[in-house]
């Protein structure tokens, strides 16, 4: 096996990836490290997927794999991990904004202080403010709905042993939860690094502030299936009876005062006359269907198998 696998998901970088590339082979050869580089290239419209061929053909170490089309940071992590052949491995932006100076350290962090995932943290960041405010708030809530401490799940610089990136699966905006998914996996020896931000020295950022909602969607989504995708009963079962319950009782409680009334000579209106006989009916059908729908959830949970298929057009 070997030391480490770098994996640096790639989208219209075709200015950085000759330096980034020769910077971390520089850093490998100082430390004597055994590695590997897997460019994955998210359907890039620019010519990197070129360079990433020709930098392949000169050295061994490099390898690449392209998209036929751009589907997203997390799928090209997904891709990259199940071809990551390093007993640690290493995740990096190809915007030259992360630097590989900093991998000795993590690898170290992996391999003597036993951690299972460390993740960079930009303390200073060389983004615009547009872009900072939102990254706090959203780390703010991701730490409190995960119970995952990190001060920025934002950061592409992280390592990891080999066996937890093969436990996770990534799809959507997942990348940002990789600790979350690594602590619910059992894996919750999690450390953190402040790293150094380098300010982008070509071209664009590729992410605009929508990604801040995907990803707060994502979070939502990712909680609620580690919490009951293989249990869906018992959370719309659980829902379902209560509604049913409530249901039940309130008409159980009108035509019980309907007896009682005629029985003692009272007045009294028809059950069908009372709003509260109508609030009981749509009770008891939500729940009902709350029911139905967990039951069905349990059989499709049992019965499938979630893929994650991503169609690659070429290898290096």
């Amino acid at each position: 096996m070997l030391d480490i696998s770098v994996i640096i998901p790639l989208y219209n970088e075709e200015e950085s990836l000759p330096e980034l590339c020769s910077w971390i082979e520089k850093v490998m050869k100082t430390h004597h490290y055994s590695y590997e580089v897997i460019f994955v290239n998210d359907g890039s419209r620019d010519n990197s997927w070129q360079v990433v061929k020709d930098l392949s053909s000169k050295n061994t170490f490099v390898k690449g794999i392209s998209f036929s089309r751009n589907y997203g940071k997390s799928a090209a992590l997904h891709v990259g991990f199940k071809e990551a052949r390093g007993k640690v491995v290493i995740t990096m932006d190809a915007d030259l904004q992360d630097s590989p100076e900093e991998i000795p350290e993590l690898y170290r962090m992996i391999t003597e202080d036993n951690y299972d995932l460390v993740s960079g943290w930009k303390q200073k960041r060389f983004d615009p403010i547009t872009k900072t405010i939102p990254t706090k708030l959203y780390n703010a809530a991701t730490r409190s709905m995960s119970g995952v401490y990190l001060n920025d799940f934002n950061c592409g610089l992280k390592a990891y042993k080999n066996e937890v990136i093969k436990s996770i699966t990534l799809y959507g905006e997942m990348h940002r939860y990789i600790p979350v998914q690594a602590k619910w996996n059992g894996y919750d020896k999690i450390g953190e690094k402040v790293v150094q931000h380098q300010a982008r020295k070509y071209g664009t950022t590729k992410f605009g502030i929508e990604r801040f909602l995907y990803g707060f969607l994502d979070l939502l989504s990712i909680t609620f299936v580690q919490k009951f995708g293989k249990r869906p009963m018992h959370l719309f079962g659980g829902f379902g009876i209560l509604f049913f319950l409530i249901g039940s009782f309130i008409t159980i409680y009108l035509i019980g005062d309907k007896i009682y009334a005629i029985a003692n000579h009272i007045k009294f209106r028809n059950v069908t006359d009372n709003p509260l006989f109508f609030m009981a009916l749509v009770a008891i059908i939500i729940g009902v269907q709350l029911f139905v729908a967990g039951f069905i959830g349990e059989l499709m949970t049992r019965n499938s198998e979630k893929t994650t298929d991503y169609q690659i057009r070429e290898k290096v």
